[in-house]
């Protein structure tokens, strides 16, 4: 008889993953991931001594392939900024139970957004955003702090099924505000 596969701590973070994207992460438990593992319970007690942890894991995975969905934006007329808007609102869309679990879980390490403008994980979305807006990095910050309470707005608004998603309508809204932030910013430059 061969033995059975080792199961690995990243198969059980990947397993949770998918319980998190499909189901939410309020069922992410050792029964449930035990279960896509087609395993005992054991191997994944003995990865993560809990569930917390566990789900700790889990949104750090969820973080990075969230930061990677926004970061895939093509050069477009409507420029980096409005894709990584676009994309994050999109996001809420095609994956309701990660963007609940990343911005409405409470797991998030930063309890703030001027915490997270600073947090190492956000350092590749202000870069790119940097580059595309030829300003520095404090009128990023600014720029991104104003994009993002909006967005962020449109996007809980859609994953928790209060509005439906109008990409076009979105588009000009996030336009005006980016305008506005734009403009903003180079005034206070110009003092």
């Amino acid at each position: 008889m061969p033995p059975k596969p080792k199961i690995t701590k990243d198969m059980v973070i990947d397993a949770a993953f998918t319980i998190a994207r499909d189901t939410g992460a309020e069922q992410i438990n050792a029964r449930t991931v035990s279960e896509r593992l087609n395993c005992s319970t054991q191997p994944v007690m003995y990865h993560f001594a809990t569930i917390a942890k566990l789900k700790q894991a889990a949104y750090a995975k969820a973080n990075l392939y969230h930061s990677e969905y926004l970061l895939n934006v093509s050069e477009s007329k409507e420029g980096i900024l409005l894709g990584i808007g676009i994309n994050y609102i999109r996001f809420a869309v095609e994956e309701p139970h990660l963007f609940r679990f990343l911005f409405q879980s409470g797991y998030a390490a930063e309890n703030s957004l001027l915490e997270m403008i600073d947090a190492e994980e956000l350092a590749p979305v202000l870069s790119t955003m940097q580059k595309a807006m030829h300003m520095n990095l404090a009128q990023t910050k600014e720029i991104f702090i104003t994009l993002s309470m909006f967005v962020h707005g449109y996007a809980s608004i859609i994953a928790n099924h209060s509005l439906e998603y109008e990409e076009e309508l979105i588009k000009q809204h996030l336009k005006r505000v980016y305008t506005g932030a734009v403009l903003a910013a180079q005034k206070e430059n110009e003092r």
